[in-house]
């Protein structure tokens, strides 16, 4: 007889998380969280705000033993209440996968990929936008609108989908067709833009402050960011609680890169892990590479760059809105920022298809062509463990890549 196992996220009412209120980085303000918030209140600051828990509890990580391997196994330090309320397809938990055959590129150095393809919807905006979606039920929101550049559209169909709520996605035309099929599929309401991701968020906004939705756009909304941040806990736990020395992030909005930061300030905090840091690398796209022209620049915040189509959809943010945050982070981990032309990406995406069997986005292929150069630079020192971050799938991109 087959028996099937199944584990729900916790069998109590109350997920027993530790969230406690919202704060503004920037300027310190803090916020309720049982209605609905967006970003700081204060018109001369309006930052993303942050979630915050109490942190002081004495929770342990040997108390993770045992739990399902999805990212709601951190869920005191997720911010659903409920557990009723919780949104999940499963999300989370992702291989970390160790470079084989393209080894003897690394040298002394070794590469670890974290392979997020394998997140319902093929990308890791399924776990920003589960904690987002699962939040906004718990608030009683019923209609959600993003504008996106692919992933992150098709994720909130298939979330809002399994939470009842409406989905309204702002997408431009230039997006593979793929992307737009399964936010139909999902059935969300989908407008096509002709521009950029910022034309798709200037109707979105428009349109969720006529209409009374809720915007959930990257870092304009606090709930996506601890979404995100699984994937520092996760790397924290799956290395045994030894961070690598630097990590390559694909940086668009850059939701991932501050969550992962995020993530290592708390579980210090929890005295899971030392003060020791990763260097952090925001890796862009030539066509779009604002944070890099500021990073270089000794700028605080970045210009609006936008050069244009790109195979990296998810790469295609002129100005993000957390840009100072983004900034902060690099410059404090120590890292850097730099840009990876079309052709470039394209030519590593295939290298890796051909040697190591993964069929990675070009988001995540620019990442190995970061770490070349920075190796090659000796900016990525010898015997250093580095960890690149891919972002979703590439057969989600096949309309973009070449095949030759």
């Amino acid at each position: 007889m087959l028996h099937i196992h199944t584990e729900s996220v916790d069998s109590a009412t109350h997920t027993e998380t530790l969230f406690t209120h919202l704060e503004c980085p920037a300027c310190g303000l803090t916020y309720s969280a049982d209605v609905v918030r967006t970003v700081c209140e204060d018109v001369n600051c309006l930052s993303s705000l942050f979630a915050r828990y109490d942190l002081s509890s004495g929770f342990s990580k040997e108390s993770l033993k045992g739990r399902a391997a999805t990212m709601w196994r951190y869920k005191e330090f997720l911010p659903v209440v409920e557990t009723e309320n919780i949104v999940t397809l499963g999300e989370g938990f992702t291989p970390i996968i160790p470079l084989l055959n393209l080894k003897h590129m690394a040298g002394s150095n070794e590469v670890l990929w974290k392979d997020e393809a394998g997140n319902p919807t093929g990308s890791f905006k399924a776990r920003g936008i589960g904690a987002a979606v699962s939040k906004a039920k718990e608030l009683g929101i019923t209609t959600i609108v993003t504008p996106t550049a692919g992933n992150a559209g098709g994720a909130l169909a298939a979330f809002a989908a399994r939470a009842g709520i409406k989905a309204v996605v702002y997408m431009p035309k230039l997006t593979p067709q793929v992307f737009k099929d399964e936010c139909r599929l999902y059935g969300a309401e989908l407008i096509e833009v002709d521009g950029n991701i910022s034309d798709c968020g200037k109707l979105a906004n428009e349109q969720a402050t006529a209409n009374g939705w809720f915007q959930v756009s990257t870092l304009k909304e606090p709930y996506r960011l601890e979404g995100k941040k699984t994937m520092g806990y996760e790397i924290a736990e799956q290395l045994n609680w030894q961070l690598p020395d630097v990590i390559l992030y694909p940086t668009g909005g850059g939701t991932g890169l501050i969550g992962i930061w995020k993530a290592f300030d708390e579980m210090e905090q929890l005295g899971w892990i030392g003060n020791e840091r990763p260097r952090m690398v925001a890796v862009q796209s030539e066509s779009c590479n604002g944070i890099v022209q500021a990073f270089h620049g000794e700028q605080v915040s970045s210009a609006f760059v936008d050069g244009g189509f790109t195979i990296a959809n998810g790469l295609r943010v002129p100005k993000p809105y957390a840009d100072k945050i983004i900034l902060k982070v690099l410059r404090d981990s120590e890292g850097t920022a730099l840009s990876v032309p079309d052709a470039q990406m394209s030519e590593a995406l295939k290298e890796i298809a051909r040697n190591e069997g993964m069929l990675i986005a070009p988001e995540g292929a620019a990442l190995w062509q970061a770490f070349k150069y920075l190796k090659a630079t000796g900016w990525i020192k010898e015997q250093e463990q580095v960890l690149l971050l891919n972002t979703g799938s590439g057969y989600k991109y096949l309309e973009n890549i070449e095949i030759s």
